[in-house]
């Protein structure tokens, strides 16, 4: 018989993507109908292909006119806002509910759903802290500012948009988090590296996927994220490109840039340069950017930003890889192999008291002296 909601507890996505195994366990998920198709099957027969989307993660749902949920999907229209209530499964191509109910969703379920879950609520809004913190304390004025009117203008926008459509950080809200911690890696790799310029840094950090706010933008009220031409055309480089010119003129314009004439390095040199951080952070032609590297801010840029989605990318495979044996998973693309269960993190010492107190006590002579 069709599975009931009534008694299965309601997982996310990634949640369920978490737990399941081969044996079916009753599960149910609410989500958003991101696409729907009619496909083909090798019998000649009809089946439809189901994209579904709850803010943590997507799922393709193939359902076979052998499928007990074969005629409640035929009702069913992409964007379109549905609870799957299943026994699941992770087989041979990947999740499968058994048995499988689907109801609409009411309006506060829906608007439940669009507010996310406690968890990626609440880092995404420590995320998005860390963002305004550590650009309004920018030392230079005119990066300070251009970063300031960014996040006034396109803040709403910025923290609904994905870092990619796939791969890594694909979910409403996941450039907010990509940005963040590649905010706070840059950061510690201006410590270690104090030639780097790290305003300059920061700033690029901001812009370098700024075009994905149009290229790879949710919509206001749910999950789905469209294609535009503007996007498949021009591409987010080249979008990100024109923004971050467009907002520089509009800070050059400023009354506070009459104090800027004799700021070095020069208004232009800094313009320059940040666009170069923009333009080359794919890292090479063959991958996107119009131009390599040139400077030490543009390619630690490039690392810090391969390094934060290949993190990203192993995250994920953990959660959510099949594992093909014990503490090996199934590869997760574009990563080159199969992945290792890695050994445990360890913090950092922390320092004996007495360590501590000499330290105070050679900065107090200092000052002393």
């Amino acid at each position: 018989m069709p599975a009931s909601s009534n008694d299965f507890e309601w997982l996310t996505l990634r949640q369920l993507k978490g737990v399941a195994s081969a044996t079916p366990e009753p599960w149910c998920i609410r989500v958003q109908i991101e696409n729907l198709s009619v496909r083909e099957a090798s019998n000649g027969k009809p089946y439809y292909e189901l994209k579904l989307n709850d803010g943590t993660e997507s799922l393709v749902w193939r359902v076979f006119d052998s499928s007990q949920a074969y005629l409640e999907v035929t009702t069913c229209k992409r964007g379109g806002w549905i609870e799957v209530a299943a026994h699941w499964a992770d087989g041979k191509f990947g999740l499968e509910p058994r048995n499988a109910s689907l109801r609409p969703l009411a309006e506060n379920e829906i608007q439940m759903l669009l507010a996310g879950d406690d968890e990626t609520r609440d880092r995404q809004k420590l995320d998005y802290e860390t963002i305004t913190n550590l650009t309004s304390q920018l030392a230079d004025p005119r990066l300070r500012m251009l970063c300031g009117m960014f996040l006034q203008q396109h803040g709403t926008r910025f923290q609904r948009a994905a870092a990619a459509r796939d791969y890594h950080h694909a979910r409403r809200g996941g450039l907010v988090e990509h940005v963040a911690q590649m905010m706070r890696t840059a950061v510690q790799i201006c410590v270690a590296y104090p030639a780097l310029n790290r305003d300059l840094l920061v700033s690029g950090v901001l812009f370098h996927d700024c075009g994905k706010l149009w290229e790879n933008n949710y919509s206001e009220d749910g999950f789905t994220m469209p294609y535009t031409l503007t996007g498949e055309m021009i591409g987010h480089i080249a979008m990100g490109l024109e923004v971050v010119n467009k907002l520089w003129r509009t800070v050059m314009d400023s009354p506070e840039s009459a104090s800027w004439t004799l700021l070095e390095p020069p208004n232009e040199l800094v313009r320059l340069h940040l666009l170069h951080l923009i333009g080359s952070h794919h890292g090479e032609m063959q991958f996107g950017s119009p131009v390599l590297p040139k400077t030490p801010e543009a390619i630690a840029l490039h690392y810090i930003d391969n390094l934060d989605a290949k993190m990203e990318m192993f995250r994920r495979g953990y959660e959510t890889s099949a594992e093909l044996a014990d503490g090996i998973y199934e590869r997760v693309r574009p990563l080159p192999a199969n992945l290792i269960r890695p050994l445990a993190s360890v913090p950092p010492p922390v320092p004996a008291a007495s360590s501590v107190k000499e330290e105070n006590e050679e900065g107090d002579s200092t000052i002393a002296r």
